[in-house]
């Protein structure tokens, strides 16, 4: 028998008892680090979302991921940044609606359509916060406080073109009260804002608090979502205190235009493969993230639709008049 051959026997042996291990896809990922860009500033949502992700990510993808906070008019640096980076896999950027309010709003040179969606991986409730040792209760509390003094009660929130931004005007309509709205550069920052007393209430999510909250520096008084979560089953919704907010925050990847499909199915695939990673589902889980995957196909049209939806929202409120 010649050596091919005798070559080509043993690798059929070695399958036929499952020794033989073929690399994954992943392991052809054509770069060795790739850079994941936020508009968040250190310790907001995005960037303990991404810097999460990446311990869990690397391993499935052999590649060294590193975060990036390019900070700056409410997203607008970051996704110029994005749409001026090569489409070659190397550089992306981590997804939540203030790309597309921050382009719509203020519209910049380059806007979320020069960024091409690839998944989405959560949606990410909102809640409403306060310092442990604040008066308010409830968001009953901060209604009638607030009708009670006009402007007086102070409402951090993160960037200008972020969602808890624009919810904001929503609840001034739905509750007939007029409040100050305090922007920051990140979740992050917003929280701080809370404790050092600048602000008096804070919109924010589970992951960016949960420090503070297991330190019981601060006390959670709603969610804006359908349900009670799991996680906190004694703060009620905002539908239940009568205030009919449901906000639908979600979190994932886009990259520059034009991006190779091959580069797209890794990502697709490794995205799958890292949601059910125990270690990281109990991150996700501990936090209130619920997991919403979509493939790029349906993230396209996601984006698109919220978009559509985000225009219309403006127009409502009196934010835009177009």
């Amino acid at each position: 028998m010649t050596f091919s051959r005798l070559k080509t026997a043993f690798c059929a042996g070695l399958a036929a008892v499952g020794l033989l291990v073929q690399p994954a896809l992943a392991a052809d990922y054509p770069h060795k680090t790739v850079k994941l860009v936020t508009h968040s500033s250190p310790g907001g949502g995005t960037d303990v979302f991404l810097r999460e992700l990446i311990k869990h990510l690397s391993p499935i993808m052999d590649v060294t991921f590193v975060v990036e906070n390019v900070r700056g008019g409410a997203g607008a640096k970051a996704i110029a940044y994005l749409a001026g980076s090569p489409a070659d896999g190397s550089v992306f950027y981590g997804t939540t609606p203030s790309y597309i309010n921050t382009s719509l709003l203020s519209k910049p040179e380059k806007t979320f359509e020069d960024l091409d969606p690839v998944v989405n991986l959560f949606q990410d409730p909102q809640i409403v916060f306060v310092r442990a040792d604040s008066p308010y209760k409830t968001l009953k509390d901060v209604v009638e406080d607030a009708k009670k003094r006009p402007n007086q009660v102070r409402v951090g929130v993160s960037t200008p073109g972020s969602l808890d931004r624009q919810v904001m005007e929503q609840f001034k309509a739905e509750t007939g009260t007029e409040v100050t709205i305090i922007t920051h550069d990140g979740g992050g920052d917003v929280m701080l804002s809370v404790l050092n007393g600048t602000s008096n209430v804070g919109i924010g999510e589970i992951a960016e608090l949960r420090g503070q909250i297991d330190a019981k520096k601060i006390r959670l008084i709603t969610t804006y979502t359908e349900q009670r979560l799991p996680q906190f089953p004694d703060v009620p919704t905002a539908k239940e205190q009568g205030i009919n907010l449901v906000v639908r925050k979600f979190r994932g990847i886009a990259g520059p235009k034009g991006l190779p499909r091959e580069i797209v199915a890794a990502w697709e695939d490794a995205t799958q493969k890292v949601l059910q990673d125990p270690k990281f589902k109990a991150w996700y889980e501990k936090d209130a993230l619920i997991p919403a995957y979509m493939d790029q196909a349906t993230y396209k049209k996601f984006t698109a639709d919220f978009a559509e939806g985000q225009k219309a929202f403006f127009t409502k409120y009196g934010i835009t008049t177009e």
